[in-house]
């Protein structure tokens, strides 16, 4: 264990009135701020900044004056934070676009190291952005990322996604319900899936937005717009390479038909917080889906990455049947501690094993709830982000 940490944080923060029309964003300061303090580390944030409006749709000269304003405050308040204790290191959850690497370069300068975490690496790129370089070191949590890193040659750790749960929910559940659940945002792979497995015979109950029609994102409020102007298509090339943009131009030009499957009873509207974690645990089998939309990558044959459910729901207790995929199996002693699938044949047939076997169901429960409290936790990665950085 390191010493007592001193942490500037740059994650995803607004100023606390109404969220913004981007998705869920909010969790996670709140599981760094929780994790900090069971830690005993000291989190430091930045007076009335909005990190979290550097994601919004913006004008070239609009975003432009929220990064040098926001990061002309966090430097004079880094400024006088580390005159009056020394700060460890600065993490940031960033975004390319929300980086000024001059106001990096110069938090470096205060002698204060830089780290940057961010999960969704494969989806969004296919190359490290070059506002990533100016970083001392990268947290990265996607196995399928890290030859991304090694390639653009900068420095990095491969750690679990950060995940931070409250004490009551580290004991067993009380209560067991005979069927399963997967809960999350309805898109087309998820739906495809689940539609196959339902039909081949699994009895999962399905909760989040988009399962049944009153719970539809209003995509116009929630989706930045894209335009087809020619600057935007090379743009969107640059980003997912010419072969994806192709894909594009046909499905505009020939679009297919909607996939539609009615859930029926099974679909649920989102949960609440307290309702979200009584569901996952209580659960005979809480599923996870690690596949992904992505312009490179087909319906047919999605590309998958470990997600934060994967860490969420086996810390919580739940018995976790999850979709394989590369470095699944250096979080888990898969078959022991969690469950994995690689298409909804499979899906269902453990599935069923797993709900035919209640002492099975309590072995995972406890087995994988123990593997994630003890290994997987964000104070266990920040210290290994202080050894790395020579703060030991």
């Amino acid at each position: 264990m390191t010493r007592r940490l001193r942490i500037a944080l740059a994650c995803q923060q607004d100023l606390g009135g109404p969220p913004h029309p981007i998705p869920a964003y909010r969790f996670w300061r709140g599981f760094f701020a929780d994790a900090c303090a069971e830690g005993g580390h000291a989190l430091l944030e930045t007076p009335d900044c909005d990190w979290a409006a550097g994601l919004l749709p913006r004008t070239g000269s609009d975003h432009a004056t929220w990064r040098e304003t926001t990061w002309e405050r966090t430097l004079a308040w880094l400024r006088r934070t580390q005159s009056e204790e020394p700060i460890d290191f600065f993490l940031g959850y960033l975004y390319p676009q929300q980086i000024l690497p001059a106001a990096v370069a110069d938090i470096r300068a205060l002698g204060i190291p830089c780290v940057n975490f961010f999960c969704d690496n494969v989806r969004e790129f296919r190359h490290v952005p070059a506002e990533f370089s100016g970083f001392d070191l990268h947290w990265v949590p996607e196995a399928s990322a890290l030859p991304l890193y090694r390639s653009a040659g900068l420095p990095h750790i491969h750690a679990p996604m950060p995940c931070w749960i409250p004490p009551s929910l580290r004991t067993p559940a009380h209560h067991e319900n005979p069927e399963g659940v997967f809960i999350g945002t309805k898109d087309e792979l998820r739906a495809r899936l689940l539609a196959e497995a339902v039909t081949l015979g699994a009895s999962i109950h399905l909760y989040g937005t988009g399962w049944i029609a009153a719970s539809a994102p209003n995509e116009a409020a929630t989706a930045p717009p894209t335009g087809f102007s020619l600057q935007h298509q090379l743009a969107y090339a640059r980003q997912h390479g010419w072969p994806a943009l192709g894909r594009k131009i046909l499905s505009r030009l020939r679009p297919p038909p909607p996939f539609v499957h009615d859930f029926g009873d099974r679909a649920h509207l989102p949960l609440k917080t307290e309702e979200y974690w009584r569901v996952t645990r209580e659960a005979a089998v809480c599923l996870g889906i690690n596949r992904f939309p992505c312009p490179r990558h087909s319906l047919h044959r999605p590309a998958a990455y470990s997600r934060l459910r994967d860490i969420e729901a086996p810390m919580a207790g739940a018995c976790y049947l999850t979709e394989w995929c590369e470095g699944i199996d250096h979080l888990y002693d898969l078959g022991t501690e969690i469950e994995t699938y690689r298409d909804a044949t499979e899906l269902v047939e453990k599935y069923r094993c797993l709900t035919a076997d209640p002492v099975r169901r309590a072995r995972l429960r406890t087995a994988g709830q123990h593997r994630a409290l003890a290994e997987h936790t964000i104070p266990r990665t920040l210290d290994l982000l202080a050894r790395r950085l020579g703060l030991s």
